[in-house]
């Protein structure tokens, strides 16, 4: 089996690797890259593995004239820069201690302990810099068949990284098949280890989240995580009954991760929120329960929040969505109030705050109707 695609033979990518090459090391590209270059989805990073030291690696790169970052050094990572394309170089690794969050490592000069210590088989695939594809440990299978599985046992695996329990069913979301489940010893395992979430960073477990409920249909590896206890971990009093209806009301719209969170319902204190994600949701949810018409809440939220709002409605309530409910959004979105401050100029201060809001909220009932002079007269 080989890779012929585009990335792996730029010349950017063929001068890393000949470069650990010519100096007698391996140097293959590895996992994300591999796995997406063999079921046809785009590649953005290109990871490589080497037998060779970091400091080796860093030697050569300034030898080459190629600009070498230490962004992990003490695990083994070097990230090396070829005409402004950035390559993380990892040298092969074995754990020695884990911590549920973080492993000891020790560098190794073997492939198989390198692929041990990764936490499924289908990213535990490499590639030499011909294309020819290295398969230690059956992953090629499992991803045709669309199959997650972990590395060894499933156990161990979760005990190394307790991430790797939210990893395994956002890797259902995008790479599995839902029509065959999930791996029930997997999902055994992940129950098993839910209490260590409680041991990772808000930043860490909003990362996978947001990677997950961004998958084209998160519905099944959702569902499975509330029924084994790791969905309320995670997000306390969600719950996944609404996602699937959601999904289906989404049909040929992008993804929106905050949307199906809205139905999702729940605390988001573990997911450390962007300030714009917690305004939305914020804005989102008080929205959900008032009736406005998709037209009013076009104009107070924008097209793109009052869109999630309307079908997160839907949803939620168990109504179909509204007739026209798009163009009406979107009629309310340009809609611009007529009055500004400067044409009460016999009003200051909170009065003048006051009259505009009373105004503005006339307009509005008019549904946008009523004219500048109207609302004056």
């Amino acid at each position: 089996m080989q890779i012929r695609d585009a990335w792996l033979h730029a010349a950017h990518t063929q001068h890393v690797l000949r470069l650990l090459g010519d100096a007698g090391h391996q140097a293959l590209v590895v996992g994300g890259c591999v796995r997406n270059a063999l079921i046809g989805v785009p590649v953005t990073d290109v990871d490589i593995a080497t037998d060779a030291r970091p400091e080796t690696v860093m030697a050569l790169a300034e030898d080459a004239g190629l600009r070498a970052v230490p962004t992990g050094i003490a695990h083994g990572t070097v990230t090396l820069v070829a005409e402004g394309q950035g390559f993380e170089v990892t040298t092969f690794r074995r754990d020695v201690e884990t911590h549920g969050r973080h492993a000891t490592v020790a560098f190794s000069d073997d492939l198989a302990e390198d692929a041990a210590r990764r936490d499924f088989t289908m990213n535990a695939l490499y590639a030499r810099a011909d294309g020819t594809v290295l398969d230690p440990l059956g992953g090629v299978k499992d991803l045709q068949a669309r199959r997650v599985r972990f590395v060894g046992e499933a156990q161990a695996r979760i005990a190394e990284d307790y991430l790797r329990i939210l990893r395994f069913f956002r890797f259902h979301a995008q790479y599995g098949d839902p029509a065959q489940g999930l791996d029930a010893d997997a999902l055994a395992a992940c129950a098993d280890g839910a209490e260590g979430l409680e041991q990772l960073s808000a930043e860490r477990i909003g990362a996978e989240m947001r990677k997950l409920l961004g998958a084209p249909d998160p519905a099944p590896a959702v569902a499975a995580m509330a029924q084994c206890g790791v969905l309320a971990r995670v997000v306390p009093g969600a719950g996944s009954d609404g996602l699937a209806p959601l999904v289906h009301l989404e049909a040929g719209m992008e993804p929106v991760w905050t949307r199906r969170m809205l139905v999702l319902g729940g605390q988001t204190d573990r997911l450390r929120l962007t300030r714009k994600e917690a305004r939305d949701l914020k804005l989102a949810r008080a929205a959900l329960g008032q009736m406005e018409p998709p037209a009013q809440l076009g104009y107070r939220l924008g097209a793109a929040l009052a869109r999630d709002v309307i079908l997160a409605r839907a949803v939620v309530f168990e109504t179909p969505l509204p007739p026209d409910w798009q163009r009406q959004i979107a009629r309310g979105a340009q809609a611009r109030f007529p009055v500004r401050a400067g044409d009460l100029p016999h009003l200051q201060g909170p009065e003048l705050g006051a009259h505009l809001r009373a105004l503005e909220a006339r307009w509005i009932a008019s549904d946008f109707s009523m004219s500048k002079a109207d609302l004056l007269a």
